[in-house]
């Protein structure tokens, strides 16, 4: 019943129709994902439980049925290819984190965010490496050398933003939402960049030579991708604010911002750079830029499309995860009992604990030095929050390490085994348990205030997609003297804003395009706009 996707996929014949278990496999993973929608819809109201945990639930009882009318011998509709998530699953959910990110708050808390994505991503990373290799061998997983204990540090530093994200709201709480949001992407990045750094490194030879040239290729993947992200985002700006597709067909603007996208993503691994980190800042470039240069009806278009495509890429994969808890061949393989996964997969989540704890609060505490007096501060109970919302693992996680320990999704060696399966439970339990008690946690720390509900519902928001909350969160505190350090900081971080802002509107947007270059199109939604509003403009003067 098994059906090796990837494979199929990038078949160069396509899909045979005469194969007739591969049709059924995707007809009813198909009926799933659309189950899993519906039934998402359903429970819309229900803050507690969201489309992650729907797709995993739905896994797993979907996994249960196919386990029974196997007889115990499979769980799957499709294997697993680590090739067809990052070729194909990932560039679209990362893309569309980047392009629907809110700048202004994402901006605004830059410092922070980069603290808590690379800075405490590293921390994490140390003390989940160093944890590994002392617990690991006391519960006997078998052999494992350094590369695995360093690969372990930085499967289980990635954390899913995406499922913290649809328990928080951005209304309720805005500062907490961007710090979330941009530490999850940012973070997500880094781990990635720290695994492919610790697979070029040669472990066998470790000395101190060894460790500069792995943090001189770790800064080397995160700034070169960075850089061709931004330079992928700036060219598809200047091909469309230049040639006006729009005059012939909106069709060929949003054609061009998606391939423009994934070629940038493509290009970054032919390159053997960081994908995820390209795709990221080309989707920040592509919204800042491009999505200003095309029509109006192109905007709508993009913003849903990159978003359908998103959405639907985390529901196949968490889907999967949930089909794949059941894959009785793991079991068998890791252990006659389940004893062994479950124990290690409780020493990883506690590692992940004691690694976010260390660096959630020391970091909180320099960045409340960076801010000014009239910027909203973290509370401690926004950092118990940000602490609790990070625990989750998904994705990235599961992709890394399928990559690491299997292949093709098929696993031999029996520490292969044990890995995969404590990520399933690491995956399962954090997005389940953690995510279910997200929302009521956040309740009780930082109850919803109506009146501020009520002021951001009374605004008029002209631009959905970049538009940002101006308003503050909660528990800001008084305002207290800034000594040397925290006045230090904050004239820094306003002046490299302020500078920022003064090259992007004299130099960047001339060329670009951007906010305020509209594109005027004969017969667009954008002219028929203009002349509505000049024609309302000359009736009110003309009735006054």
């Amino acid at each position: 019943m098994g059906l090796d996707l990837g494979a199929l996929v990038l078949k160069s014949g396509g899909l045979l129709v005469s194969d007739y278990d591969s049709i059924v496999a995707i007809n009813i993973f198909v009926a799933l994902l659309c189950s899993c929608i519906v039934i998402g819809h359903l429970l819309e109201g229900n803050r507690w439980v969201n489309e992650s945990i729907t797709a995993l639930v739905m896994g797993l009882i979907t996994g249960g049925v196919i386990l029974l009318v196997s007889g115990g011998k499979n769980s799957h509709i499709l294997v697993f290819s680590e090739d067809l998530f990052f070729i194909y699953l990932l560039p679209p959910i990362i893309f569309n984190a980047g392009f629907q990110v809110k700048k202004k708050q994402f901006f605004r808390n830059f410092m922070t965010i980069i603290l808590f994505g690379a800075v405490g991503t590293l921390i994490s990373f140390v003390i989940i490496s160093l944890g590994a290799m002392t617990l690991f061998k006391k519960l006997d997983v078998g052999p494992l050398q350094l590369g695995d204990y360093l690969a372990i540090g930085a499967i289980f530093s990635a954390t899913d933003s995406v499922c913290t994200l649809q328990v928080l709201n951005q209304d309720e709480t805005p500062l907490l939402y961007s710090l979330v949001f941009g530490e999850g992407v940012v973070n997500d990045a880094t781990s990635v960049v720290l695994f492919n750094a610790i697979e070029d490194i040669d472990i066998a030879n470790f000395d101190s030579l060894v460790l500069l040239a792995f943090i001189g290729n770790f800064l080397y993947l995160f700034f070169t991708s960075t850089l061709l992200g931004v330079v992928a985002g700036l060219l598809s700006a200047y091909i469309i604010k230049k040639l006006c597709f729009a005059r012939h067909s909106t069709d060929r603007e949003v054609a061009i911002m998606i391939l423009m996208a994934y070629l940038s993503y493509m290009l970054s691994m032919l390159l053997d750079l960081s994908g995820i980190l390209t795709v990221f800042f080309s989707g920040i470039v592509m919204s800042h830029y491009t999505w200003h240069n095309v029509t109006e009806s192109s905007r709508i278009t993009t913003k849903h499309t990159f978003a359908t495509l998103s959405f639907i890429a985390e529901i196949f994969l968490f889907l999967y995860v949930g089909m794949d808890a059941l894959d009785i061949e793991k079991w068998k393989l890791a252990s006659s009992s389940p004893k062994k996964p479950i124990a290690l997969s409780a020493t990883i989540l506690g590692l992940v604990m004691v690694g976010r704890a260390a660096f959630v609060f020391p970091l909180s505490f320099l960045s409340n030095l960076s801010k000014k007096e009239t910027r909203p501060k973290i509370s401690f109970k926004q950092q118990v929050i940000i602490w609790w919302a990070g625990l989750m693992r998904g994705a990235v996680s599961i992709a890394l390490a399928y990559h690491k320990f299997t292949a093709s999704g098929h696993t031999e060696l029996r520490i292969n085994a044990i890995m995969i399966t404590s990520t399933v439970i690491v995956v399962l339990f954090s997005t389940m348990v953690f995510g279910f008690f997200t929302k009521p946690l956040l309740n009780l720390l930082i109850p919803p205030r109506p009146d501020i509900a009520a002021d951001l519902s009374s605004q008029s928001i002209i631009d959905p997609l970049l538009g940002s909350l101006l308003g503050s969160d909660f528990d800001v505190g008084q305002p207290s003297p800034q000594n040397n350090l925290q006045l230090l900081l904050t004239i820094q971080t306003r002046s490299v804003h302020r500078v920022w802002r003064k090259f992007d509107d004299r130099f960047m947007r001339p060329m670009f395009g951007g906010r305020g270059f509209v594109p005027f199109v004969p017969g667009s939604p954008v002219e028929r706009s203009i002349h509505g509003s000049q024609l309302g403009t000359v009736t009110e003067a003309e009735h006054s």
